[in-house]
């Protein structure tokens, strides 16, 4: 299994050769003090329950479109402070993984992983982009915060479950928080044997283990801040664990949207 997903992660990597903007000149530009997660926020609001998503009723709402609209006129790094960034990078991260979904697009085989993380494009004002690169090559290089890898969800089943409200600058370091805690808390994603000393883990965390390494020395390390039960968490940090990583689903996180004629 660790061959393979090194093999197929380093093919990604190959066929993601792409160059990322550094800046954004949208010919229409909205102002950053106008800009808003408002119209998005509705729409997860309205669509989104315990973390799963009515891609049919999601598609007509206009709200949402009114936001991938916005995303194309906004330039993003003028936007304020680096909450601000962070919260309109995950926030756009997520729009672009639901679009994905009503364009056609799945990532439940390998091929179509390529198609819906590289080959289809994303407009952020008026620059093209991938969710690999803004994953791989925005998000994660300029905030250096392993928690968005429990905030952006590329609807899937072993995601982390798509929150029904968007980050934003006031709260992003508490919906963070909230976030982590219920991915590594949830049975279904992650769980742990303390008879035998297994961790079962996420391969979010094979996949992304230097990030989390690099915060905190260790996967477990990391995992035990927000591990609820204490005990838990103390043993985490104190007891050698072997750790195996759950195999990921990658079926629909929801309500499939209707097909195209």
């Amino acid at each position: 299994m660790k061959i393979w997903f090194l093999l197929s992660i380093g093919l990604f990597s190959l066929m993601a050769c792409s160059s990322v903007p550094k800046t954004f000149t949208p010919q229409q530009p909205l102002a950053p003090t106008t800009f808003t997660h408002q119209a998005f926020h509705q729409t997860l609001e309205h669509h989104v329950k315990d973390g799963v998503v009515n891609y049919q009723t999601l598609a007509s709402d206009q709200n949402f479109y009114a936001f991938l609209h916005d995303l194309k006129h906004i330039a993003p790094q003028q936007l304020p402070t680096p909450n601000h960034r962070l919260a309109f990078w995950i926030n756009a991260y997520n729009a672009f993984a639901i679009q994905g979904i009503l364009d056609g697009f799945s990532p439940s085989t390998f091929t179509g992983r390529y198609t819906y993380f590289i080959a289809q494009e994303y407009i952020v004002g008026d620059e093209v982009l991938n969710l690999y690169d803004l994953e791989r090559k925005i998000l994660i290089p300029a905030f250096q915060e392993p928690r968005i890898h429990f905030a952006i969800v590329c609807a899937s089943q072993s995601c982390p479950k798509l929150q029904s409200w968007v980050y934003s600058h006031e709260n992003i370091d508490q919906h963070l928080t909230l976030s982590a805690k219920q991915f590594i808390n949830d049975p279904s994603r992650n769980r742990f044997d303390q008879q035998r000393k297994i961790a079962y883990l996420s391969q979010i965390f094979e996949w992304f283990e230097e990030d989390f390494t690099n915060h905190s020395g260790s996967l477990l390390h990391y995992i035990a801040q927000f591990v609820t039960d204490q005990t838990l968490a103390e043993d985490l940090r104190n007891t050698t664990y072997t750790i195996k990583f759950l195999e990921y689903d990658w079926t629909l996180n929801g309500i499939p949207p209707y097909k195209h004629s």
